[in-house]
């Protein structure tokens, strides 16, 4: 059964939203995670730096495949534990027909830390 569609917000609203762009530089295994998952640290650029996160994207990616990887994120919610990990950022994806996370990229390489528009 598909997500609710969401109400409408203004275009004001969504740039309060802060997508940027990042280059996976490390990658964790996260065993102490309820579901299976990695902590990625993903580099945003010289005004973000290094940001930590935890991912269930065990799924479809194996740990070292992600090095290198460019992935978007929101970067201006506040740290949230997870676990043992504060988790920095938000890894955006997409559910696969089994509802597991396909993660939002770019096809062509960018500068890290580009914001989305």
């Amino acid at each position: 059964m598909p997500d609710a569609i969401a109400p409408t917000i203004t275009f004001d609203d969504f740039l309060k939203v802060d997508i940027r762009v990042g280059t996976i530089v490390d990658a964790e295994d996260f065993p102490e995670a309820r579901k299976p998952a990695y902590v990625l640290h993903i580099d945003f650029g010289p005004e973000l730096g290094i940001k930590k996160t935890s991912a269930q994207v065990t799924a479809h990616y194996e740990r070292d495949g992600l090095i290198g990887r460019q992935v978007a994120a929101v970067v201006n919610f506040p740290p949230r534990q997870i676990g043992p990990h504060m988790s920095e950022v938000l890894t955006l994806g997409f559910p696969d027909g089994g509802g597991e996370v396909v993660m939002l990229g770019v096809d062509h390489p960018v500068p890290n830390g580009g914001r989305m528009y």
